[in-house]
Formats: structure tokens, sequence, C-alpha cells
């Protein structure tokens, strides 16, 4: 008998904090006009300076947890995808695990920018279909505009603030068919942040300035490519057609992305969760938080096939074949 593992429950999170385009003109050199006819984006959510990333995601897990009808004693694995951890150490989803009262089971980070999540889902899913969990808890969550030089157009436009979560657990019926998760890291230097812990510690401890830095057309392309030959990929691995595709969710990045995704998929855009308008680049938290809205409005209905998708820094991209 072929154990699935089933996405029982969704959540998700954007701090209160809105920053619209509108205010951004008053803030750098751009306009409202610019921004949504290169990114779609109409605003972003900014975290609040007492909220941490484990706080954004622990209001998600609540969300997801209440859908799914689990509580924290029946949780056994909790799996954390992000850039942006509160802490060094402990991972973020030992913080979270505590706050919700969950003990000695599983609880880790893993880090592949905006594809954390789906890295984290591909996880999780292993476990659970190997019997190794019974109820996971699967989170993606960010404060990137923490990493963000607000004078610098080119990037300060372009992301947001936010946590999305789901509950896996076994099941005979179909649920997660195939996950695929690749990685090339000769693009490393296309996005990046260019300090860190082994790397520039000391520059940033005496207060040098650093953030987010992208080479916008040149990670454009190769996302697009990328992305198109990872469809081809996810379909052929789990002998499914294009045309049996009911929901795209893909990484909330540029609405230009995204189109170029459902195109590849022949897709009409109705059939595509976009929710980047809202809430800009979340990172890991974007594919997360467009299923959970979906979920919620109604759109994803019980047995619907869904392709979750992302592309990251790195570079790093990955995949999720979801009967729902």
């Amino acid at each position: 008998m072929t154990i699935y593992s089933k996405i029982v429950g969704t959540g998700s999170y954007l701090p209160e904090r809105i920053l619209t385009n509108q205010e951004l003109e008053r803030m750098v050199d751009t306009s409202d006009e610019w921004i949504r006819s290169r990114t779609g984006i109409e605003s972003r959510h900014i975290a609040a300076p007492d909220q941490a990333t484990s706080d954004l995601a622990l209001q998600a897990a609540k969300r997801a947890m209440e859908m799914a009808g689990v509580g924290a004693d029946e949780i056994d694995l909790v799996v954390v995808g992000t850039t942006t951890p509160d802490v060094v150490f402990p991972n973020v989803a030992t913080i979270v695990q505590a706050a919700l009262g969950i003990h000695d089971t599983p609880a880790f980070s893993i880090e592949t920018a905006c594809s954390s999540f789906m890295y984290a889902l591909s996880t999780a899913d292993k476990y659970v279909k190997l019997g190794e969990a019974k109820c996971a808890l699967v989170i993606g969550a960010e404060c990137l505009t923490r990493l963000l030089d607000w004078k610098d157009r080119a990037t300060c436009v372009l992301f947001g603030d936010g946590a999305g979560a789901v509950i896996l657990k076994p099941s005979t019926e179909p649920g997660i068919l195939t996950t695929i998760v690749s990685a090339d890291g000769q693009y490393r230097d296309l996005l990046s942040f260019p300090l860190g812990i082994s790397h520039g510690f000391d520059r940033l401890r005496a207060g040098e300035p650093a953030a987010l830095t992208m080479k916008g057309n040149e990670v454009f392309k190769v996302a697009v490519n990328t992305l198109s030959k990872l469809v081809d990929q996810t379909l052929e691995k789990a002998q499914v057609t294009q045309d049996q595709i009911d929901w795209l969710v893909p990484h909330q990045a540029n609405y230009r992305i995204i189109a170029a995704a459902a195109k590849k998929l022949s897709l009409p855009m109705e059939r595509v969760v976009v929710t980047v308008h809202q809430h800009g680049n979340t990172s890991a938290a974007s594919v997360p938080i467009a299923l959970d809205t979906a979920v919620r409005d109604g759109r994803i209905k019980p047995g619907q096939l869904l392709l979750l998708e992302a592309f990251g820094g790195g570079f790093t991209w990955g995949s999720a074949l979801v009967r729902f």
C-alpha cells in the first residue's frame, strides 16, 4: 500500500504594516507606474521592529494547525524554510517548536533563499512517506526587508515580510505526488547578501553597511529558463500532462516570471494563483502564502491538482506536484 503525505491544513500571516508604492515614491527615486509595470507589485508588508521571523512563523503555524484540527501534542516534526533566521542559533524551527509547546521532536531550518519552503516541503514529505513522522509542520517565513538598502530602487521595491505554513499527514489517498529540488552555485553572484558569519562578520560588527544585491535582468533570464525546464521535469516525473494541472501556485517574485511559467503550462492566468501585488516577494514565504490565500478564498478545492514551484538565490529551485 502506497503512503502519501497529504496537506491537511494551510495558514499564513502578514505583518500589519503595509508599505505602498506611493510611500516608496517619497523614499527613493521610483514611481508607482514603474514598479507595477515591471513587477506587478502594489504594496508589501513590513515586520514591526519587535517582530522576528519566528514570530511570523508562529502565527502562520497556528492558523494551519487550526484548519487541520491538530494540537501541538500531535506534531512530531517541524521544518522551517528561511533566509532570515532570528539568530545564528538556535534555529528558527526550535524557537517555533518551543513557542507551540512541542517537545522532543526533530526541528530544523533549511536555507535555500526563495526556494527554502520547497526544500522544506520536499524534506518533510520524505519523513512522512517513510513513516518517520505522523504530523509535520512545514513553514516558510521571512523578514527579508531587514536585508534591504532602502535607497536602492532596483531591490527595495521588490521584497516584503511574511510567513506561510502547511500541515502534512500520511494518507493512502494521493497527496504530494512528487517533488524536485536542485541548485547551481555558478550563479551565486547574481543574487546575494555579501556578508555573513564566516565571511565578513567583523565588517558587520563594525557597522559596515550591507544589503541584498541583485543583477535583475540576468536573474530574470535564468529564472524563466530554469522554471521552464523544471515544469517539464516535474510533469515527466509524475507522468502527468499539462492539461491535468488545475492550479499553478508559483513563487511570487515578479508578475512577468509568473506569466512566463503559466505560458509554459498553457494555463490561462485565471488558473494561476497571483498574490505578488499584495505583498511583493516574501521569499520562502511566498508559495505557502499564495497556497493558503487560494485555499481560504475557495479557489483551490479538494481533489484538484496543483503545481507549486519556486526559484531563489544560489541559484536554487524546487517544485511539488500536489493532489489537494
